[in-house]
């Protein structure tokens, strides 16, 4: 029988998702059938960089060209431009309201296009770099959720617009970072917009969901409603502060309390958790050296030692976060489903915990089962990666491309423009 021919790839993606724990790189490919193949991932350990800020240049720059050339040879192709993701820079967002008189007739594709073209102006970034600024929803005479306002009439035909806003020199760090590591810069995707395209199904983007993507050094709570993003808060608390507590709580080092968090740790307790000891030393380790606080002598400690202090730090994790979301409206009685991602997300029985906390439902959000996606990138930790290449591939609207000198550009050198030019809106809706 004749082996199965592999769908012939039209159009390439790469992405660098650049974080405070590692780098991580991903090659996706779209077939002539519309299906996404993953043809290579790597990640390695990060290296100059501190909460999403490029803090060594020269570290950053080289971790990234090792993560990209490991994700080339597995995919067997190279790559000369990158889409980024940036997680850090304070992020923030507002929406901005715009509307123009119709007079009553039915609304065309080039009344949509002047609506988009006046909101333009009305951007207004207070001297911070604007990473996107898309269409929220439209509204007509003062209705909102409208989700395409062709062909039907109005008087007034407003717009919302979401703008993700981020410092203007950390940015332009992460880019030169990569451009020093010889990649053109594709485009620069806030992260909870790249995880949300990798987490979130269509349906609850549309319903309303808030996605929380714990990083390491940086967790991003955004909500997302009528399709789009439509609020962010950056706090900046991450996984790492479980990993200090253990440290410092026991004594140990850093490289045994984050093993001790991964291998044994939990945000939940078990009446086993008392009786069970849990070795600090990782196996193969030497014995030598000073014993954990509250140790045996075969520097073992009880497992409820270690769940207390995982719990007691993500109480303080989880009131910012309830914080964010009432913050974002979606807190309490208002709030729906809560989606944990990001590599915080992998800790064991953190979905229990956190649902307890917040006080509403929460499941973990993983890249979608997509073909050549290995194992261990399958995982909350991957997941914004696996979204940078699937947003470079809807290619959604940014309103900055609407207009009459819009010119598609495929790539730009600078570091002034941080977003690529999309394609004219008539092609959206």
């Amino acid at each position: 029988m004749a082996a199965p021919t592999t769908p012939r790839i039209t159009s390439v993606y790469a992405a660098v998702n650049i974080g405070s724990f590692r780098i991580s790189a991903m090659i996706m490919g779209r077939a002539e059938n519309g299906e996404m193949i993953v043809l290579g991932s790597s990640h390695r350990a990060s290296d100059g960089i501190k909460r999403g800020y490029v803090t060594d240049m020269r570290a950053a720059s080289h971790a990234i060209r090792t993560a990209v050339e490991k994700a080339e040879a597995n995919a067997n192709t190279s790559v000369s431009s990158v889409w980024i993701g940036c997680a850090g820079a304070g992020l923030s967002s507002k929406i901005s309201s715009v509307e123009i008189a119709i007079g009553g007739r039915r609304i065309e594709e080039d009344d949509i296009e002047h609506l988009l073209y006046a909101a333009r102006d009305h951007i207004a970034p207070d001297g911070r770099m604007v990473l996107h600024a898309q269409p929220a929803h439209y509204t007509l005479d003062g209705a909102h959720g409208v989700a395409n306002p062709k062909g039907l009439h109005a008087e007034a035909l407003g717009v919302d617009v979401h703008v993700t806003l981020a410092e203007g020199a950390p940015v332009r760090n992460l880019i030169e970072a990569v451009q020093s590591a010889h990649l053109d810069v594709e485009g620069v995707v806030a992260s909870p917009l790249a995880a949300a395209y990798a987490c979130l199904s269509a349906e609850e983007r549309d319903l309303g969901v808030a996605l929380v993507e714990i990083g390491a050094q940086v967790t991003n709570v955004s909500v997302h409603a009528a399709g789009m993003l439509l609020g962010l808060r950056s706090i900046p608390v991450g996984s790492n502060d479980i990993t200090d507590a253990i440290a410092s709580s026991l004594g140990i080092r850093r490289s045994q309390a984050e093993r001790l968090k991964c291998v044994s740790g939990s945000a939940i307790a078990t009446p086993t958790d008392h009786r069970e000891m849990v070795a600090v030393n990782a196996p193969g380790e030497e014995p030598g050296g000073r014993l954990a606080r509250g140790a045996d002598e075969q520097n073992r400690i009880p497992r409820a030692e270690l769940v207390s202090i995982v719990t007691d730090r993500l109480g303080v994790m989880s009131a910012e976060i309830g914080k964010a979301l009432k913050t974002l409206g979606f807190g309490g009685a208002q709030g729906g489903q809560v989606v944990l991602t990001g590599g915080g997300a992998e800790l064991h029985g953190i979905a229990e915990f956190m649902q307890g906390a917040l006080g509403q439902p929460v499941r973990i959000g993983k890249p979608p089962a997509l073909q050549g996606l290995p194992e261990a990138h399958a995982t909350p930790g991957f997941a914004t990666l696996a979204g940078l290449c699937l947003y470079a591939a809807d290619d959604p609207v940014d309103i900055r491309s609407v207009g009459s000198s819009y010119q598609p550009t495929r790539r730009y050198s600078g570091l002034g423009l941080v977003n690529r030019v999309v394609q004219a809106v008539r092609d959206y809706f």
